[in-house]
């Protein structure tokens, strides 16, 4: 295992020699990124290929085009963001000159994550090198084809005495988290959030945890229904559903579930096919264990499924399940899914579903379809997401 002592302290070392504080050299390493996207883009396309059978177009529009983006938002503002802002003095500072000057906390490490790989573990390392940060990126080791093209490239394109990849599994992880950073940041699953939030306050370290939750969807029968349903599954199947903010499960009435089920399967149909285990655009559960976890949830359900449940251990492929006559004791229902299993719940009313939404905890998301205005007053002045 690397020393990562002294890896940590050589990287603070060159920030200590304030390189990172010119604006120009920012510029310079996001231009830098930028490139790296852009010359090797077959190469973190097969990456993400190899990891989760991701398509061209996820990939592209998803991972390296969203980081793209990215780039050219923060350096069309970087010199406003960076400038010292006037600010009013008080009482005690009425005779001084009052600004606030912005300055970079120091030694970031930026934990990626294994659903998008590329996009997770380099989102946050952008804005940490256009604030004066040198950054430690840590992919997730599930992902390990896209770690290890990030851990070949970013050498190559980047200042190498500022920012760095390790790569590995928990033990590397943890050694890692043993090390004073100036600012944590962390994408993942709660449990893991609640270590790294617990290490980062014993050394009073700064933290981001950008982490999952159940997040509802309520449909009523107003307006286009197919609209709805398409917006739905787009949601839920891209990437398999392997997204934080995927719906993960659906509130409505009897009524409304009896309609839009003929309506996901025809739609399942035209997105993939009438076999969806060989479309070119349908992803992978990420590894054998995420599988099996999402199988015995599967097992354990006292719903019925109504829609898909197909699945192949051998090629982690797994078609979209949509269950009937869930219950909130249901097994679907006790942690976030984050895959293709979609239980419907029935709610009698907008009230109800509301009631119940409140009565759980607080979800990342929220997606209301419903063409009431008075409805969406309901759900957006008495929930909360986000």
């Amino acid at each position: 295992m690397e020393n990562y002592h002294e890896l940590v302290e050589g990287v603070r070392s060159s920030f200590d020699t304030g390189k990172t504080k010119d604006i120009e050299w920012r510029i310079k390493q996001l231009k830098a990124f930028d490139r790296m996207l852009v010359e090797n883009e077959s190469t973190f396309v097969a990456a993400l290929k190899t990891d989760l059978n991701k398509p061209l177009q996820e990939s592209i529009m998803t991972e390296i085009d969203y980081l793209r983006n990215d780039i050219i938002a923060i350096l069309r503002n970087i010199k406003t963001w960076t400038k010292d802002q006037k600010c009013e003095a008080s009482p005690t500072s009425a005779l001084d000159t009052a600004f606030i000057h912005p300055e970079p906390y120091g030694v970031a490490l930026v934990i990626g994550a294994w659903n998008y790989p590329l996009q997770l573990s380099a989102s946050p390392v952008l804005p940490a090198i256009a604030a004066g940060n040198c950054v430690i990126i840590k992919p997730s080791e599930i992902s390990a084809a896209t770690a290890q093209a990030l851990a070949d490239l970013v050498p190559k394109y980047l200042d190498n005495d500022c920012v760095k990849v390790v790569c590995g599994g928990v033990p590397e992880t943890t050694e890692l988290l043993k090390e004073k950073f100036d600012y944590i940041f962390y994408t993942g699953s709660t449990q893991v959030g609640r270590i790294i939030g617990t290490t980062a306050a014993a050394q009073l370290t700064p933290c981001t945890l950008e982490l999952g939750g159940k997040s509802p969807t309520y449909i009523d029968d107003s307006g286009d229904l197919e609209l709805k349903v398409k917006r739905l599954l787009w949601g839920k199947c891209n990437n398999s559903a392997q997204i934080c903010v995927a719906p993960d499960y659906v509130l409505c009435t009897k009524e409304v579930e009896e309609k839009i089920i003929p309506i996901i399967k025809k739609l399942l149909v035209e997105f993939y096919g009438e076999t969806p285990e060989l479309s070119p655009d349908y992803c992978r559960i990420v590894s054998s264990r995420h599988f099996s976890r999402l199988s015995s949830m599967l097992a354990a359900t006292q719903g019925n499924i109504v829609v898909g449940g197909a699945s192949s251990e051998e090629t982690r492929f797994m078609e979209l399940a949509v269950l009937s006559g869930v219950g909130w004791d249901d097994a679907t229902m006790q942690e976030e899914i984050f895959g293709p299993i979609l239980p419907i719940i029935n709610v009698e009313s907008p009230d109800e579903a509301i009631k119940m939404i409140n009565s759980r905890p607080k979800p990342l998301a929220m997606y209301v379809f419903t063409e009431s205005k008075e409805v969406q007053a309901k759900f957006l002045n008495k929930t909360s997401s986000g």
